[in-house]
């Protein structure tokens, strides 16, 4: 024994004198700057310096022996925290202290011949932290601190949820399950998770907790501080979906700022609002993309993770007090989704209730939440501290045979998966006696058992105590009970301003679409075609004002057509932006309408005039002022008709196949009886020409060209056109009322 004492003693010295000198022939006599400010603290100036540095020099420490008096001659470079170790003699011979050593290291090669830290360099006795994480390089700089203005505190209690769909077949229908009696609690500064596999109902429960599901399907007791559910909610309550739902056009900053303006308090001025939107960029490492744009599946944007923070800051901007996400971690890398947990994690200890489904996370990340709701075909398997699920698990028998992360264990019995997990003598017992007749042995039980198992289990050793603690009124006054109560909607914005907001919104989203260069190749070729065959035509002879009426009938038709099938994409391509955002109550429906419709407008009425400009001159058509302006006016007026024509079958049918077959034989019948191809048409079928909108704009065309020649072309009066102008007018109110009409009656969301 003491002979391995010599040796060890022997090594050590001879180690601890040949890095010294190493260390003294390469350190030049006068000290260096770094040196000077040995005990300086370390900023993120000079942070890459010394672990620059420290990595190329090996931390010389005093001997046991001589630890008082080592420190004077020796030459120490002071670690940056992730490196800082501390660890005792005693340590050493263990088998953990080489472990954490390992971990922590930053470049930095420890010899274990009897080296120690210096207690002095010792700042922190954590092996590793969460301050630890490599910086994400696309996050930026993120903010420790969330907002913490005061919030109203909301206490989120359900007992026995259950939720059911019907299944309608040809001939029959079937009722099938898809909650079954949830029961749980999240308070203020809580992070609560909902696990499962797929199609276990996390996402059903996420919305029916967060108001998304319509009551009446409904068999649960949902209550916010003992409260029912309430219209006042939906301005307390942020929701980020699984889809990115957000507009590819806009930057991160203008989709921030939009939302800010929609959705804070009143109270608040522009200015305000817009710092607010800020500040949220730089809380969640965003400025350095914030003027890029978003993108999407065929413009290039932000990444994956930049736009899931886009997502959720969309909803933390309003400083909500429960905060639901589902799945906010989906297709992230694990450094990306490991730094959107612990943003939940700062959120919820500010004050706020934060519930997210997670599918399958990292053991980090899990360790991070603080309750957990285990569910498994629409049933609790358990629901308590996430911290103790591994010890409950093993209470009833089931425990990891070997080392797993807990949520790939967890997961695994949820899906009745039991591969490297011990099974509990109740579940042999089952099998046995299952197979006796077939007289097989040392067989695992099925899913199914398991699953009925794990349900048991949960039911008559969970469920009661948690149903009873339910039970217990909240100690909390009557005042902030009654403001959760309160049906009243609270609007961040006046409808005025509402409609303006989305107006320069609609504007800036869509100018990409209506200026590329596909549309105004489009739009320019069809008119210079039209010009090159109607060049200069003749309109003082019979035939050559026939031909000109064969033009007229086409500009109809085009512009007839051409508007129609761009308007039928709008609400059917929105229906998920509007959904979202009308479930948050940021605009009143009526507000967005007419924003949508009218925003389209200045967009819509610039190609047509460089396409009269291209082919009126080209043709030869009346070469003064009155008759240009009144053909420009008579296509504006078909352009917005058969706008509110595609709004209108858009909007009923919010299904781009059907929406388009029916548009395309309503705009086919429309041409066919505009009067151009049939003189006279029967007289049970004639009423189809007079809804046609294409027929009031080709006899007002003739009109405004022909109003002083006889004999009248095509057997149309040239009168002043009124009754034409009143028609086109009529449809262009009508088709937008039945459009408005048929949004409001989409069932959108619960109290939409």
């Amino acid at each position: 024994m003491e002979k391995s004492m010599n040796s060890t003693t022997l090594a050590r010295t001879k180690s601890e004198q040949l890095v010294i000198e190493t260390q003294a022939a390469a350190t030049p006599t006068s000290k260096s700057p770094t040196m000077q400010n040995e005990d300086a603290p370390i900023t993120s100036e000079n942070m890459g310096t010394l672990s620059r540095k420290s990595s190329q020099r090996m931390v010389v420490g005093a001997s046991p022996g001589r630890s008082s008096g080592g420190n004077k001659n020796n030459t120490h470079i002071r670690k940056p925290r992730s490196a800082q170790v501390k660890m005792d003699v005693e340590e050493l011979s263990n088998g953990a202290a080489l472990s954490r050593a390992s971990s922590a290291s930053l470049g930095l090669s420890f010899s274990f011949t009897g080296f120690t830290v210096p207690p002095d360099e010792i700042t922190d006795s954590k092996p590793f932290s969460d301050d630890d994480i490599p910086e994400d390089i696309e996050a930026g700089t993120c903010k420790p601190k969330f907002q913490t203005e005061p919030t109203l505190p909301i206490y989120l209690k359900f007992s026995d949820v259950t939720y059911k769909v019907i299944t309608k077949g040809m001939t029959t229908s079937e009722e099938r399950d898809i909650l079954n009696g949830i029961t749980g609690a999240v308070s203020p500064g809580e992070v609560l998770a909902l696990m499962g596999p797929s199609g276990s109902g996390k996402t059903t429960l996420l919305n029916l907790l967060g108001g998304r599901l319509i009551q009446s399907t409904v068999r649960s007791s949902v209550t916010y501080n003992d409260q029912p559910y309430s219209k006042f909610l939906k301005s307390k309550i942020g929701f980020v979906t699984q889809d990115d739902v957000l507009f590819p056009h806009l930057t991160v900053k203008e989709t921030l700022t939009y939302t800010a303006r929609l959705r804070l308090s009143k109270a608040l001025s522009r200015q305000q609002k817009e710092k607010r939107a800020i500040d949220v960029i730089y809380e969640l490492g965003l400025e350095r993309c914030q003027d890029t744009m978003i993108g999407g599946s065929f413009v290039r944007g932000v990444s994956g993770g930049e736009r899931k923070r886009v997502c959720i800051g969309n909803e933390i901007i309003i400083n909500p007090s429960l905060l639901f996400l589902d799945e906010p971690t989906s297709g992230l890398d694990s450094t990306t989704a490991l730094r959107t947990v612990q943003t939940l994690q700062n959120i919820a200890e500010a004050g706020k209730t934060v519930i997210t489904t997670i599918h399958q996370p990292s053991s980090r990340l899990f360790h991070k939440f603080d309750k957990l709701i285990l569910l498994g075909k629409g049933s609790s398997l358990y629901f308590g501290r996430a911290s103790e699920a591994m010890a409950y698990f093993s209470s009833i028998g089931c425990s990891p045979l070997i080392a797993m992360n807990p949520a790939e264990f967890l997961l695994d019995l949820a899906n009745g998966n039991i591969n490297d997990i011990s099974v509990p003598s109740e579940l042999e017992d089952k099998v046995q006696v299952g197979n006796s007749e077939t007289e097989t042995r040392h067989e695992k039980p099925p899913p199914a058992v398991v699953h009925e198992y794990l349900v048991e289990a949960y039911e008559s050793r969970v469920a009661e105590n948690e149903k009873k603690k339910l039970m217990t009124p909240l100690p909390l006054d009557d005042e902030i009970k009654l403001k959760v109560f309160s049906s009243k909607r609270e609007w961040g914005a006046s409808w005025w301003q509402q409609y303006c907001i989305l107006f320069c919104r609609g504007i800036k989203e869509r100018r990409h679409d209506y200026f590329s260069w596909l549309r105004i190749t489009q739009v320019l070729s069809t008119a210079i075609i039209l010009g090159l065959l109607w060049w200069q035509s003749d309109s003082k002879s019979t035939r050559g004002r026939q031909d000109q009426a064969g033009l007229l009938f086409f500009i109809a038709v085009f512009w007839g057509f051409f508007p129609v099938f761009t308007a039928i994409f709008t609400f059917p391509q929105e229906r998920a932006m509007l959904s979202k955002e009308r479930a948050a109550d940021m605009y009143r429906l009526s507000a967005y309408f007419l924003a949508r419709t009218t925003s389209d407008l200045p967009l819509d009425l610039i190609l047509p005039v460089l396409f009269l400009l291209v082919v009126y001159f080209m043709a030869g058509l009346r070469l003064s002022a009155g008759p240009f302006f009144l053909s420009m006016l008579t296509v504006f007026l078909c352009i917005i008709a058969a706008q509110g024509l595609g709004l209108a079958i858009g909007a009923t049918l919010m299904d781009l196949k059907r929406a388009t077959t029916l548009a395309s034989v309503t705009v086919m019948t429309f041409m066919l009886a505009g009067g151009y191809f049939v003189k006279k048409v029967p007289v049970f079928i004639s009423w189809i020409r007079y809804m046609s909108f294409n027929y009031h704009t080709y006899k007002l065309l003739l009109k405004v060209q022909y109003q002083d020649i006889t004999p009248p072309v095509n057997g149309i009066k040239t009168d002043d056109g009124l009754w034409e102008v009143g028609a086109l007018v009529a449809m262009i109110f009508g088709y937008r009322v039945l459009a408005y009409l048929s949004l409001r009656g989409m069932q959108l969301h619960r109290g939409a």
